[in-house]
């Protein structure tokens, strides 16, 4: 066990990059556009969203290269990546350039959604796959945090302080890219490629006094249900597709990624001063971390339905009391306290469970691709969401915006009550054989599912 925890540590140490690299930026804002002066629609949809548009061709395309060079590769050139986007973004001299490698980071962000949590929870044991997997979310978090701090460690260090906030990733980048050549590849990647032996020697090492033959046998079984050119979007795997749009629309539909982006603005409009609510939205960061932890903790333990409905119910009390917030002035402490509460419910909720759910609901040979729709569904939404936010708050108000997003969560209830599956403790394989019949209905599907845990 304590090897797989290394490899998964290692693994998801993508995500501490992919939160490092999509906040660092903020510390760069005003300095790159009075320094290029550029406009502020050059500057807000090439300079600083480029990232943002690299992150969604990654996420779309990244389930290509997972699937045919493998896992472990594929984590392989997401940290070179990295390492290069933050070098080059460092000693850029041009707004153009600068934003190209920009891109580059964030073809490293997309793609690291897809290839980690599958590598994951390919190696993971099903009794420990949750809290596995969730360590990719917990370091998304905690480079989330990471970043503002040495954005302000470094923001005194002179005029191109810029250079050395957004290159200060090269150095957990080049440490990440070392760690991951030393990971095995996955298994049942491996046995997708028929190299068998490779796959034994792996499979020994992550379930020592276990049946290694007989898990081999089930993953082959499994294996051979594939069609030669199958893809996810034929009949046959229908209900994972399903799951995991659902899964991807209901995060981005809560206003989690809106409410990120605009936290400060979100609280001054409630009431609170300029420096108040840049305190709040450090104390809502730490917020985010400690609520994770607590969700990678009970994710195995009560099991994804139950975060998720946890999640939910906590989504509807925080969205309604924000909204009420606005449409009846009450005071601007009071909005932050209910924002908080709103973060904790993700945190706990949706936040631990999106990546370990997507990354189980699909088979061996076709959880990349799996793992690349859910990604760019959420990715997509992630782009329109947050830019529609100022626009929506000037004309219908904010009230009316987080009415919205409560009533979403409100169906995220229903579709966590009457759809999504229990995957907590059931092998991947066992997943695969239920979720994708071409027969039966989504009821005969969850039900097969509870009797193989």
């Amino acid at each position: 066990m304590k090897k797989i925890l290394v490899w998964s540590i290692t693994a998801a140490l993508a995500g501490f990059l992919f939160g490092f690299d999509t906040v660092v930026i903020s510390g760069a804002d005003k300095k790159l556009q009075i320094l290029w002066g550029s406009s502020d629609v050059f500057h807000g949809t090439i300079v600083m969203a480029m990232a943002l548009w690299g992150t969604v061709v990654g996420a779309l395309l990244g389930g290509i290269p997972t699937n045919r060079l493998g896992r472990k590769k594929t984590l392989f050139w997401i940290g070179l990546f990295y390492t290069v986007s933050a070098l080059g973004s460092a000693f850029a001299n041009d707004p153009i350039t600068f934003a190209f490698f920009r891109f580059l980071g964030g073809l490293g962000v997309g793609a690291s959604t897809i290839a980690a949590p599958a590598y994951i929870s390919e190696i993971a044991p099903a009794k420990d796959r949750g809290k596995l997997v969730g360590l990719y979310q917990f370091n998304i978090v905690f480079g989330i945090l990471v970043a503002f701090f040495s954005n302000y460690l470094l923001s005194g260090i002179g005029e191109n302080a810029w250079r050395w906030m957004v290159g200060v990733e090269a150095i957990p980048a080049v440490i990440y890219t070392l760690f991951v050549m030393t990971v095995p590849q996955s298994p049942r990647w491996l046995l997708t490629k028929l190299r068998t032996e490779e796959a034994l020697n792996v499979l020994k090492v992550i379930n020592p006094g276990q049946d290694v033959e007989k898990l081999m046998l089930e993953i082959n079984q499994e294996n051979e249900n594939k069609v030669p050119g199958e893809n996810i979007f034929i009949k046959k795997y229908r209900f994972p597709l399903i799951l995991a749009f659902c899964m991807a629309f209901f995060n981005q539909a809560s206003g989690i990624n809106a409410f990120l982006y605009y936290a400060p603005r979100i609280l001054e409009e409630a009431g609170l001063g300029e420096s108040t609510a840049l305190l709040s939205s450090i104390g809502i960061g730490v917020t985010n971390l400690l609520f994770t932890l607590l969700g990678i903790f009970l994710i195995d333990r009560l099991g994804r339905k139950q975060l998720m409905y946890l999640g939910s119910i906590g989504y509807i009390v925080s969205l309604t009391l924000v909204s009420c917030a606005f449409f009846f002035d009450w005071e601007g402490m009071s909005v932050a306290i209910f924002l908080f509460l709103f973060i904790a419910a993700h945190a706990v909720g949706q936040g631990t469970v999106i990546w370990v759910f997507i990354s189980e609901i699909f088979p061996n040979h076709l959880r990349g691709s799996g793992q690349s729709f859910g990604s760019s569904v959420h990715w997509v939404l992630a782009a329109i969401i947050p830019s529609l936010i100022p626009v929506l708050f000037s004309s219908i108000g904010a009230g009316t915006v987080f009415a919205f997003f409560a009533f979403m969560m409100f169906l995220q209830l229903l579709f966590v009550a009457f759809i999504m599956p229990e995957t907590k403790g059931v092998s991947l394989e066992a997943l695969s054989k239920s979720l994708s019949k071409s027969n039966g209905s989504n009821d005969d599907k969850v039900k097969e599912i509870k009797e193989n845990k």
